[in-house]
């Protein structure tokens, strides 16, 4: 089991500079233009997307056999037993992301200027009311969260505000604790972040100037990949890691991995890091509490391996040719 620690964490070291430019639009100013669809779908994106989806069919196969490593059953749970700080994490994490936003003037993103001053009194409102130990005043907080939510959505545009839709999915888990749809929280949360990740993803494949000024400009290692394939491999990662927290494999492994990495990020990229992803390492630090034993795969609905592996394969391109193609046309 330790090696198995020790090996995720050089994993995270080494792919900390390929998901640094996560939200690109936070430190480059440089104006987005739009890659031709023919230059998006290169050789080089083809072959690795047929060589991810190959890796991904293999995968849920070797889970089992990752789970009979030593210590591993006792973490998981070690880790179970924290699941009932889940919701007081998220409420009280929600504040302080909130907190340290407000003190930015930027609110749910770095990109996001509080320009009014009733925006201020509303998520001042918002802070006070998660801050109250009482379930009426969690659900009063969430919906106040949602209204400043629709403002920046009416100014940015849905398609803008999908990098954020997270936001929504612990607006929704806020709002319905202690209610019979207590038990969707979660899942939704899951939901809601990994497709936040593969929609952002999706951006560094359609606008890779940005991205390309960021590793000009920040002097991004790129390990000896010209800057150009190294943009489209950072993209696949992201998009993988975003992807599996939907379908539900590896979350806890995932979480603390993208963990590390989102702190080794802040000292690349300092404050503007912190305000833009504390939100995420609240629900990442969930994720790792939570693990996936309330999800039921849809992989497991097909009965053979051969099956199995074929689902996975197929889905996983169909899932990233869909988010490439809406993008490509709305964003």
């Amino acid at each position: 089991m330790k090696k198995a620690w020790i090996f995720l964490l050089v994993l995270a070291i080494v792919l900390t500079p390929l998901l640094s430019e996560a939200h690109v639009k936070w430190f480059t100013e440089v104006e987005p233009k739009k890659e031709s669809i023919e230059n998006i779908l290169s050789p080089l994106f083809m072959f690795v997307a047929i060589l991810v989806a190959v890796v991904l069919a293999i995968l849920p196969q070797l889970l089992p056999r990752l789970m009979k490593i030593p210590y591993a059953k006792k973490i998981d749970e070690r880790l179970d037993q924290f699941r009932k700080y889940s919701v007081y994490i998220l409420k009280y994490g929600t504040a302080l992301a909130l907190i340290v936003q407000v003190f930015s003037g930027t609110i749910f993103a770095p990109e996001f200027y509080i320009v009014e001053t009733w925006e201020v009194i509303l998520a001042w409102t918002t802070i006070v009311l998660l801050l109250i130990p009482n379930h009426y005043a969690t659900k009063a907080g969430a919906f106040i969260l949602l209204l400043l939510f629709v403002n920046v959505l009416r100014q940015a545009g849905i398609f803008h505000m999908l990098d954020y839709g997270f936001y929504v999915a612990i607006i929704f888990v806020l709002f319905i604790g202690k209610t019979k749809l207590e038990n969707w929280g979660f899942p939704f949360l899951y939901l809601g972040t990994g497709l936040s990740l593969c929609w952002v993803a999706v951006e560094k494949w359609v606008y890779p100037a940005m991205s390309l000024d960021i590793i000009h400009n920040h002097q991004v290692p790129t390990f000896g990949f010209p800057p150009e394939a190294f943009v489209v491999l950072a993209a696949f990662i992201e998009f993988v890691v975003g992807y599996l927290l939907v379908v539900g494999v590896l979350n806890r492994i995932l979480s603390f991995i993208l963990t590390l990495i989102f702190i080794s990020t802040t000292m690349l990229f300092g404050y503007t890091e912190v305000v833009g992803h504390l939100m995420i390492h609240i629900v990442l630090i969930i994720f790792i509490i939570e693990g996936v034993s309330f999800y039921h795969p849809p992989i497991r609905i097909h009965k053979t391996i051969v099956d199995q592996m074929v689902f996975v394969f197929l889905n996983f391109l169909f899932v990233l040719a869909a988010f490439v193609l809406i993008y490509y046309r709305f964003a």
